[in-house]
């Protein structure tokens, strides 16, 4: 009879355990998020900018279609992008309290204006509120061999501070950010 006991038991376990590793997942998203930090090492802890922001793909378009000259771009895909800067600090030359951001762009030809807004959670550029700027910034524009399917940010040291780096196909669009206040 403790066998018959154990064995029900055992069999109800088995299937209610199915039912709860059942759970349907998405799929991919087709424009995953990724977080670019500065400095770059994990090893290093103590951050001075963390950008969140998804990564959308040319696939076979133009940045100007994705990414029009004139108006406001979510820096990305989905929500707009996020940064938060650790510390205060000069971006372009603007001083900017330490905080999160939501981040926008404005391409241009030869240079980008970059934003950082007040407005946080926001999906897109729709509800993009320019009374909620916090600073603007002027970044200049350049061409890199390589060509990027993938929207990505990154940083590079310069002797002034740092520049955030972006890039999509081959153009690149450097961002300062400095310390000195």
């Amino acid at each position: 009879m403790k066998k018959v006991l154990t064995l029900t038991i055992m069999a109800l376990a088995v299937v209610f355990t199915n039912e709860i590793n059942a759970q349907d997942f998405s799929g991919m998203d087709k424009s995953p998020a990724d977080i670019a930090s500065y400095p770059s090492s994990y090893k290093v802890s103590d951050k001075l900018i963390k950008v969140v922001y998804s990564r959308p793909q040319l696939k076979d378009r133009s940045l100007s279609q994705l990414a029009p000259e004139g108006k406001v771009w979510r820096t990305g895909a989905n929500e707009a992008a996020e940064i938060i800067l650790y510390k205060d600090m000069m971006f372009g030359d603007t001083a900017v309290k330490a905080g999160t951001y939501s981040l926008f762009t404005v391409p241009g030809g030869s240079e980008w204006t970059v934003i950082l807004n007040s407005k946080l959670n926001q999906w897109g550029a729709y509800s993009y509120d320019e009374s909620a700027d916090v600073a603007r910034a002027k970044a200049s524009v350049s061409t890199g061999g390589d060509s990027l399917e993938a929207f990505s940010i990154a940083f590079k040291e310069v002797d002034s501070g740092v520049h955030m780096v972006m890039g999509w196909g081959t153009t690149r669009v450097a961002v300062p950010f400095s310390l000195s206040m």
